[in-house]
């Protein structure tokens, strides 16, 4: 069939995923790239039924090929070659000795040559002032070792498929934890790293009562210590406003949503926040073109809620499937993935889908369309995972989890949905990302080493020649960095729904968020983007509203506060 691809999805796609020879010769079509994937991944039903595998190769084809879903990065460049390693994100333990440290650095180089992602907790490691009784010596502490994981990644990422990123998480109560929330305001340090920390609910309370909080030894699970709260949230929200780092994760609300507590408790998350993940557990992700799942009414688009089951349900085997044909990085990360048999369905293209149901980006409707679509892909995630279940067997590690209750059907996986950021995967799929209103009408993408991709959002000539002001002239306008707003011969119900990020406020970002994650498993990435003269306070208030709102971490960025970013707008109201 003929692929309906971009540009800049052909850029990507040459660039990264399809297969080349031993001179770099791309040497496979972007088609037959997707056949190859769905026919590795379908092959996992000949484990169960064999006369299954040609029919799901085809179904897989068929909803890659549209573009309506796409797996992971790993997923499209691993599958059906010799990596096989298909899993997005990991999640290793560092523990307090050099054995653990380095062993977690070693597996941190294989998985990044797979194009695989790494979280880490560094809340065990003794802080800099302990003592090292072995030595007599003094401890360098958790921001001294997390320097030798980010020169390791810095050796590799040359080799891998893709730059290696990692994320680095310290409890709030360490006692270094002043040194971690501020080492990025030296921009030169910490590179490959994005940097969260993990907020207590006790940390909350005392912040609120504006006291004191007690930092513990994690070598002797004592106190070392009491920082006044505020002071430290101060700190937190400082270093964000200046950096974009860190971000905070809140990390008892994370473990109280934990399907197997008795298997161990959440310490660390994927790179990008929205995968909290067990020692070596890892996770394969995968998302819905939500801008596909329209259809015509009486009234002008709807949404399609018989595609939206049917992509929901194949979707969320070929996640399963995945799990079983992944080769993964070690002996314990593959126990892990076939134990919990986690996966993240998740959505891109939202933004997309309002502007096509003409509803702006963070209007009063607008969440209520967000927690119906994500509220029907949660329940039928769940139903078909429990389909899954009956004719595959649950998950091996589902007595003792949350599942495991009188009358309460089996499920196939631990967990069914994740909101990722899908930055390359919605380059593919032509659409916007995640769940993150437009950037820009028009902006440049800066992808693979410095390849640079000029995009122009393709819905302003759509929805002009829908309503009737087409012109060759406004499409002109707006690529050459022109703001809508400014035109007379565009409606101005038209100019409402053309949302971009800086004309939503924090809270409306905060409260999209939110809406997501009322039905969303796992977590949900999305960046609060800040215009650059937004003040710390609108950090501090979109921290504490996602707080209140049961969100499970919040990441902000105020734009160009970093040398590179990855979207760069024209307009020159925020750039």
């Amino acid at each position: 069939m003929a692929l309906n691809l971009s540009s800049g999805a052909l850029i990507v796609l040459q660039r990264r995923y399809l297969k080349k020879d031993e001179q770099g010769n791309v040497i496979e079509t972007p088609d037959e790239m997707f056949r190859r994937v769905a026919g590795n991944i379908a092959g996992a039903e000949g484990l169960y039924d064999r006369s299954l595998v040609k029919k799901y190769g085809e179904e897989f084809y068929g909803l890659l090929s549209r573009l309506e879903f796409l797996p992971n990065s790993p997923t499209l460049m691993n599958a059906g070659r010799r990596l096989q390693q298909l899993a997005a994100c990991f999640v290793l333990p560092v523990g307090d000795s050099l054995d653990s440290i380095f062993d977690s650095v070693k597996n941190t180089a294989i998985i990044h040559q797979s194009g695989g992602g790494t979280g880490f907790s560094f809340s065990r490691l003794r802080p800099s002032t302990d003592i090292v009784s072995s030595t007599g010596g003094t401890a360098s502490g958790p921001v001294s070792f997390m320097r030798v994981f980010n020169a390791a990644t810095e050796a590799i990422k040359q080799g891998g498929t893709r730059r290696g990123a990692n994320m680095g998480i310290l409890r709030v109560d360490h006692p270094d934890i002043i040194s971690f929330i501020t080492v990025k305001d030296d921009p030169a340090e910490f590179v490959n790293f994005n940097l969260s920390v993990a907020v207590t609910d006790s940390f909350m309370e005392a912040l609120e009562k504006g006291s004191d909080y007690p930092l513990i030894n994690p070598r002797t699970g004592k106190a070392a210590g009491y920082m006044s709260a505020r002071e430290v949230f101060d700190r937190i929200v400082e270093s964000a406003w200046k950096s974009g780092e860190p971000g905070v994760i809140f990390i008892d609300r994370i473990n109280k949503a934990n399907p197997t507590p008795h298997i161990g408790s959440f310490e660390a998350t994927n790179p990008c926040g929205e995968q909290p993940l067990l020692d070596y557990e890892p996770c394969n992700l995968g998302s819905i073109n939500l801008g596909k799942i329209l259809k015509r009414g009486a009234k002008g688009w709807e949404i399609d809620k018989d595609k939206l089951e049917y992509t929901v349900r194949l979707a969320v085997r070929f996640l399963d499937d995945v799990i079983d044909m992944s080769k993964y990085p070690t002996r314990e990360i593959d126990a892990m993935a076939k134990a919990n048999r986690k996966i993240g369905l998740g959505v891109m293209g939202f933004a997309d889908m309002l502007v096509r149901l003409r509803e702006p980006y963070a209007g009063e409707r607008s969440f209520g369309i967000a927690e119906e679509v994500m509220g029907l892909i949660s329940r039928i995630g769940r139903d078909e995972s429990r389909r899954l279940a009956e004719a595959k067997g649950p998950f091996p590690n589902i007595k003792g989890s949350v599942f495991d209750r009188p009358g309460v059907r089996p499920v196939r996986n631990s967990t069914v949905t994740t909101i990722a950021p899908t930055g390359t995967l919605s380059i593919i799929a032509g659409c916007s990302s995640g769940i993150e209103p437009f950037y820009s009408l028009s902006y440049t993408r800066q992808v693979l080493n410095g390849v640079k991709i000029p995009e122009v959002n393709p819905l302003v000539a759509e929805v002009a020649g829908e309503e009737g002001f087409y012109s060759d002239n406004l499409v002109d306008f707006i690529t050459r960095g022109g703001e809508i707003r400014e035109r007379k011969d565009v409606p101005a119900r038209i100019k409402d729904i053309f949302v971009t990020a800086f004309d939503v406020p924090p809270e409306g970002h905060i409260r999209m968020q939110a809406a997501f994650q009322k039905h969303t498993d796992n977590a949900v990435s999305k960046t609060i983007n800040l215009p650059p003269g937004a003040l710390p306070d609108d950090v501090k208030q979109a921290y504490l509203l996602a707080y209140r709102l049961g969100c499970k971490g919040v990441t902000v960025y105020r734009s160009g506060t970093r040398a590179e970013q990855v979207l760069t707008c024209k307009s020159p109201l925020y750039c």
